[in-house]
C-alpha cells in the first residue's frame, strides 16, 4: 500500500505542471479518490444502542387489529373462550384475559401487558378432576369455571362466585356462599328469570337453595354473587345445549 501511495504521489507530482495547463480536470479527479481519507466519523451513540424493533404493545380493552387478533386466536387454541375471533379487544377478549391470568396466577386485570405476554407464551398446565366423562368443574380460588368434555378441558370461562359475606334478605341474614360439592343440574329456566335476589339468565340450578349457573350483565374478576356462579349472557348461550339437565357440577 505504501509503494502504491509512493507511486501516486510521484505521478501527481510530475504530472502537475501539465494538469495546470490543460485545466487538470482527469488527474485531479484520480488523485482526489486515490489519496481521500478514510472517514473516521463513528455512528452517533442513540443509534447504536437504540433497539432493533419497538416493545410489543400493550393491549386493552378498545383495541382492535391484527395484534388482538393474535392474542384472540392464541387464547382460544388454549381453550379461553373468546367467542368469535374478530380482532376486536371487547368484552368477551377481556373476560378470556381474566381467566387465563387466574390459571396462570398473574393480576387480574384484564390487560394484554409484559408479564401476561409472557406467560401466555409458556403457559402453566390446567388441571381438572372431573377425568372422564362429562361435567362442569367451578374452582372458586382461581374463580373459573371449566367444561369438560371425555375427561378433558374444552373450554375455561371467567367466572364470579359468592362474595362469602352475610348479606341480609327480607330481615334475615344469610351467607353468599357457593357450596363446595358435587352436584347435578336438576332445573334450568331458559331467558331471563327474576329470583328473590334478582334478575338471572339461562339460569341451571344445581343447588336447592336456589343457586345457579346463569348469565349477568356484570362479571368481574373477583367474587360478586349471592351464591351463584355468574358467566357473561354470550357465554350462557352457548353453554346451554352443552350444560342439560343432570350434568354433574363439582366445586371446589
Amino acid at each position: 500500500m505504501i509503494t502504491f501511495l509512493l507511486s501516486v504521489v510521484l505521478m501527481m507530482s510530475v504530472a502537475a505542471p501539465a494538469a495546470a495547463a490543460t485545466g487538470g480536470s482527469d488527474l485531479a479527479s484520480i488523485g482526489a479518490v486515490s489519496v481521500a481519507p478514510r472517514s473516521t466519523v463513528s455512528a452517533p451513540t442513540s443509534l447504536l444502542l437504540a433497539p432493533s424493533s419497538a416493545a410489543p404493545k400493550t393491549l386493552k380493552r378498545g383495541d382492535k387489529g391484527k395484534e388482538v387478533r393474535k392474542l384472540q386466536t392464541r387464547l382460544r387454541a388454549l381453550k379461553y373462550w373468546v367467542g368469535t375471533v374478530d380482532g376486536e379487544f371487547g368484552n368477551l377478549t377481556q373476560q378470556a384475559l381474566y381467566a387465563f391470568q387466574k390459571t396462570q396466577g398473574l393480576t387480574r386485570d384484564g390487560v394484554f401487558g409484559p408479564k401476561t405476554r409472557k406467560a401466555l407464551a409458556n403457559p402453566k398446565s390446567v388441571g381438572r378432576r372431573i377425568t372422564s366423562g362429562s361435567g362442569v368443574e367451578i374452582d372458586k380460588k382461581r374463580q373459573v369455571l371449566k367444561l369438560i368434555r371425555k375427561g378433558k378441558v374444552k373450554w375455561i370461562f371467567n367466572t364470579s362466585t359468592g362474595t362469602e359475606q352475610p348479606y341480609t334478605h327480607k330481615g334475615k341474614k344469610y351467607m353468599a356462599d357457593t357450596p363446595k360439592g358435587k352436584w347435578r343440574v336438576y332445573r334450568q329456566v331458559k331467558g331471563w328469570r327474576d329470583g328473590e335476589l334478582g334478575h338471572l339468565y339461562n339460569p341451571k340450578y344445581f343447588h336447592t337453595d336456589g343457586i345457579a349457573i346463569h348469565g349477568y350483565n356484570s362479571v368481574p374478576p373477583r367474587p360478586a354473587s349471592h351464591g351463584c356462579a355468574r358467566v357473561t349472557m354470550d357465554a350462557s348461550r352457548f353453554l346451554w345445549k352443552l350444560i342439560p339437565i343432570n350434568t354433574r357440577v363439582w366445586i371446589y
